[in-house]
């Protein structure tokens, strides 16, 4: 799939040195097909390196993607110019009159808080409501995911009693649903969080499906009926050496921390990690892309308006 972003986003030349197919916006302008729109709400403090793994994420369909950038207002963020955000993101009173194909929230470092205490959770509702009538399809990741929950569901979250730090096996449920096409029965997949949801009340709601769990961990995907939310409560889109950065960064900060689990061979910090989950990830990212924005939304995009 060609890519289509700012021509000078950082991550642009990394990708293409990657051999990630990543078209120029005068090319795109000029083809003549609809492409699809997809905006990424973007709450990780280390923005660029989110940038840089989720455009790797999406980059496995022959479909043309547009990406846009959010930020949110009502917080400042500490980790990424403010040059970067002026220059790549907007806000939601930027966009709140267009729609999207596709929406991606993602995790955020205020899980140990309740949510009505993050100071741009207000806004966050905001966005949330816009996507069910803006947006054909929103995914939510980690603490997104558990926040959409909560919001749309009133699922509350709990802290763990220790961190679910590592790469951890999930099994596959309901095969047929398109969204976990060409899984495995047993699939890895990262997870870094320290909070997780009542498992119970996700199952007690008749129009939630529970796509994919694991007995150590807990739920990893789940999805609304009609496709139009998907709940994944770990980090698909990270890279190889993502968990031994947080690992080492907390253990510079005097932080006790567990090893990551499945992680580095025979447990050995000094050794390349097990990348065990990219195929998985990318065959997410592209049946959601495929089957829940692309056959879902409309040719014309303000179609998608749902009062």
């Amino acid at each position: 799939m060609p890519i289509n972003t700012s021509n000078d986003l950082p991550a642009k030349e990394i990708l293409e040195k990657e051999n990630i197919f990543v078209i120029n916006e005068e090319r795109a302008i000029h083809q003549d097909i609809r492409p699809i729109e997809i905006a990424i709400l973007n709450l990780m403090p280390l923005k660029e390196d989110t940038e840089l793994a989720l455009l790797r994420s999406l980059s496995n369909t022959p479909l043309q993607v547009n990406v846009s950038f959010m930020t949110t207002e009502s917080h400042e963020s500490k980790n990424t110019s403010r040059s970067h955000l002026n220059k790549f993101y907007e806000t939601f009173d930027d966009v709140r009159d267009q729609t999207f194909d596709g929406l991606i929230i993602t995790g955020a470092p205020v899980e140990l808080m309740e949510y009505e205490e993050v100071d741009y959770w207000g806004e966050l509702e905001q966005i949330f409501d816009w996507s069910s009538t803006h947006v054909t399809s929103t995914l939510f990741l980690c603490w997104g995911a558990q926040a959409g929950l909560y919001h749309f569901y009133g699922i509350k979250k709990h802290i763990l009693p220790a961190k679910v730090f590592g790469v951890f096996p999930h099994r596959v449920s309901h095969r047929k649903i398109p969204l976990v096409r060409g899984f495995d029965d047993i699939f890895y997949a990262p997870h870094s969080r320290n909070t997780d949801i009542d498992t119970e009340a996700l199952k007690a709601k008749d129009d939630i499906i529970i796509l994919a769990e694991s007995d150590e961990v807990g739920v990893f995907l789940a999805m609304k009926e009609d496709g139009s939310q998907i709940f994944v409560m770990g980090h698909p889109e990270y890279d190889r050496y993502t968990l031994d950065k947080e690992y080492k960064r907390d253990l510079g900060k005097g932080i006790d921390i567990a090893l990551p689990k499945n992680y580095y061979p025979d447990n050995d910090v000094n050794k390349k990690p097990l990348l065990q989950w990219r195929g998985h990830a990318n065959t997410l990212y592209t049946n959601w892309l495929d089957y829940y924005v692309y056959q879902n939304t409309p040719y014309e995009l303000n179609q998608i308006v749902r009062k």
